[in-house]
């Protein structure tokens, strides 16, 4: 089974539950709650992102929740993502908790954020936040493939989507093409490498012959994939910029030279090494 299908201007990707998820959003990891978020989530708004994600780890959904309400945006306007931090007992008592922390009814996408005490553990909990609306879609992040397939077989509503860090130098192919089959929209976190890959040689040499910026270049050959992302970013230009990648297009011997950077060997797994 796979889940191929795009909205007609190429902008979102449509899950296997119905919903869609925009190609680009920002991501508020390590963003500090308070002004820094609240600005940085409006500037994205502003410049046109309607894609939001957040975590109950991050700290900053009051923040997130000001932002969207200062953008004077209908709440239907904008995809927001949070996560369920796995050291709670109960996705559904945490999932009230992120809703009145973001002033919202529900979120679009609710993820449980890593497999601590077993993939499975969560998913149960999870489901039933689907089934009282306090979330549009549910899914996963940091799960590897025998993990995701866990999930999978005991799930009476499988997870859409495996958020996973992924990169030209992180390129999961094995994850991700597992993800495919399955119908799991894998996204990508730290797209950028947490900013490690804008110096990249190749990167450079990419942007420098297409007259992008490094991130440009980063994320256009994510989407270009169909994999959406969420790259984190504080200063209002690069904001604007990272959005800007749907009316450019990487040549395959450009995409190649990308592929080429992996240092996972095409891994089926979402971590190299294990937090939890």
């Amino acid at each position: 089974m796979t889940n191929d299908a795009m909205s007609q201007d190429g902008t979102t990707r449509t899950l296997a539950d119905g919903g869609s998820l925009p190609l680009v959003g920002l991501g508020v990891w390590q963003v500090p709650d308070g002004r820094a978020c609240v600005d940085a989530v409006r500037w994205a708004l502003d410049a046109g992102y309607r894609h939001i994600d957040t975590a109950q780890a991050y700290g900053n959904e009051t923040s997130v929740g000001k932002a969207l309400r200062e953008s004077g945006l209908d709440r239907a306007e904008v995809f927001i993502t949070t996560k369920f931090h796995p050291g709670g007992s109960d996705p559904v008592r945490a999932a009230e908790q992120s809703l009145r922390r973001l002033g919202t009814d529900y979120v679009d996408l609710y993820l449980v954020h890593w497999p601590q005490g077993g993939p499975t553990r969560a998913w149960p909990g999870m489901e039933r936040a689907a089934e009282l609306g306090y979330t549009r879609s549910i899914g996963v992040s940091n799960f590897d493939v025998a993990e995701l397939a866990e999930v999978t077989a005991i799930a009476d509503r499988p997870p859409t989507v495996n958020q996973v860090s992924f990169s030209p130098v992180t390129f999961r192919r094995e994850l991700w093409e597992a993800c495919e089959r399955a119908g799991v929209v894998l996204e990508a976190y730290s797209p950028l490498g947490t900013g490690r890959l804008l110096g990249d040689q190749t990167v450079k040499a990419i942007a420098d012959e297409t007259g992008w910026t490094p991130a440009q270049v980063l994320l256009r050959w994510a989407v270009q994939k169909r994999i959406p992302v969420i790259p984190k970013s504080v200063h209002r230009e690069r904001i604007e910029q990272n959005l800007r990648i749907f009316d450019i297009e990487l040549s395959d011997e450009a995409m190649a030279r990308l592929d080429a950077l992996d240092r996972t060997h095409g891994t089926a797994k979402a971590q190299e090494r294990k937090w939890w």
